[in-house]
């Protein structure tokens, strides 16, 4: 099993190394940074699950190393601040932070915090990014599809057979795999729904475009990929 990484980003060299013993203890995976540039590029390069983050740093502080972050990932933030000032903590909570301690803080309370984070981004949904193929891009946050410049106008369902279609691409679908999870179990209809669904996308993103990027595979099904059509 893959330990859960935390990321300390802390410039108290004596602190962090407390930290850094305490966790690895519990069986977490850590890195440390001791300022705020180098905490940013940990994050974006390491994807950490969890960062412990102080809000007096050297260079850039806490507080903006927070809003950059969620600017670009969803990795649950514990603030660890000296000042226990209502003020500060509601602008790192306003600002994306999950949680903060105040310094001194007991490491017990941090360690249960940490937990109770880490448990509830698990019994999130989670978060996908964008579906890329060719130059066809989902973007699932937004609900948008879009297939080189130009944005392409999907009813619910042909949307729903799309991202599957995607999310599957290289691989031969049946149509009975295709109705099941984009119609459900239980949609009682003939698998011939798929084919009429098929060449309404087709004719969105693949017919304007040279590109074409849904293929037929003769007696088994469909299959996403970029390359000339098989048909």
């Amino acid at each position: 099993m893959i330990p859960i990484r935390i990321l300390i980003v802390e410039d108290e060299k004596q602190i962090a190394r407390f930290l850094e013993l305490e966790l690895q203890h519990e069986g977490y995976s850590v890195d440390i940074e001791y300022d705020g540039r180098g905490g940013l590029r940990a994050v974006e390069q390491n994807e950490p699950d969890l960062v412990l983050l102080d809000i007096m740093l050297p260079g850039i502080n806490g507080m903006e190393v927070c809003r950059r972050i969620r600017q670009f990932s969803e990795a649950p933030i514990i603030m660890l601040t000296a000042k226990d000032e209502t003020t500060d903590k509601v602008m790192g909570l306003d600002l994306g932070a999950n949680d903060y301690v105040t310094k001194p803080f007991v490491i017990e309370e941090l360690l249960a915090r940490i937990r109770a984070v880490l448990r509830k981004k698990d019994s999130l949904p989670k978060l996908t990014k964008n579906l890329v193929i060719g130059d066809l891009i989902m973007d699932i946050s937004m609900h948008h599809v879009i297939k080189g410049n130009e944005m392409i106008d999907l009813t619910k369902r042909e949307y729903d057979l799309l991202e599957y279609l995607i999310r599957n691409k290289g691989i031969v679908l049946s149509r009975e795999q295709i109705l099941e999870n984009v119609w459900g179990f239980d949609y009682m209809a003939d698998t011939n729904v798929v084919d009429v669904y098929i060449r309404y996308l087709r004719s969105k993103i693949d017919e304007p475009h040279e590109t074409k990027l849904i293929h037929t595979i003769r007696g088994v099904g469909y299959i996403m990929k970029e390359e000339k059509s098989e048909v």
